[in-house]
């Protein structure tokens, strides 16, 4: 089941009004929830200014949309709310919603500027309007260093995004049937708040904020490597 772009951005306010510095509110999602982990799609740096070229690959691990639809599998047994949940697109994947919500996206490739105005690093959080009574262009949830496109589906939607426009460019990954990249979302939450994923574009993992149980079951998924975390603490990062 697809996931469709909202044009009401009310369901992000939660993310918008979070006392959280940014760095760890795009790290784990907005505070107030009981436990956190990290799922580590690489393992952390094994000392202190560590490259992450100097790291050995683990040709088993599987890809990081994988791992993220495993964690998101078992919470979504965590949730009163499986069918509603929002997505957050970061637009520095060179994504673009016209007035329709019609999405194009580049190939992958980390942009700074997607043909709209880019978020003020001391920017207050909020919401973009559309800047035309035409609709040029598509709302977004601002926050500090980031801008977002807000999208609505079930959980087990994750990569499903709606609105992709047709295209025989086989470049534009995103643009008709072929998707050889679809971008993962930076947020990922239910209607009723019970957990909240966050993949920012920087860490090596994914910060996860849930009740103890939910969290409990992901430590002892033997799929995952998932452990617990302050999200409050400094992270491991490679240089």
């Amino acid at each position: 089941m697809t996931l469709t772009p909202c044009s009401d951005l009310s369901a992000a306010r939660w993310l918008c009004t979070s006392t959280r510095p940014w760095d760890r509110l795009v790290g784990f999602g907005p505070d107030g929830l009981p436990a956190y982990a990290r799922l580590r799609f690489i393992p952390d740096p094994s000392y202190e200014g560590q490259s992450e070229n100097d790291r050995e690959d683990d040709d088993d691990a599987p890809p990081e949309t994988t791992q993220l639809r495993r964690v998101l599998e078992t919470l979504a047994r965590h949730t009163r709310t499986p069918q509603e949940c929002y997505f957050c697109l970061w637009d520095g994947w060179g994504v673009s919603l016209d007035g329709a919500g019609v999405m194009s996206l580049g190939d992958g490739a980390v942009t700074e500027d997607d043909g709209a105005e880019q978020p003020d690093p001391a920017a207050v959080p909020g919401f973009a309007p559309a800047p035309s009574p035409s609709g040029s262009r598509w709302p977004k949830v601002v926050l500090p260093h980031r801008a977002y496109y807000l999208f609505h589906g079930p959980v087990s939607g994750l990569g499903e995004w709606a609105g992709r426009e047709e295209s025989a460019d086989p470049h534009a990954a995103l643009r008709g049937p072929s998707r050889a990249f679809a971008p993962d979302p930076a947020f990922v939450w239910p209607a009723d708040h019970a957990w909240c994923v966050a993949k920012d574009v920087d860490p090596h993992w994914a910060g996860i904020g849930a009740d103890p149980v939910a969290i409990g079951e992901l430590l002892t998924d033997s799929r995952l490597d998932v452990v617990p975390a302050d999200p409050d603490a400094d992270q491991p990062r490679y240089r």
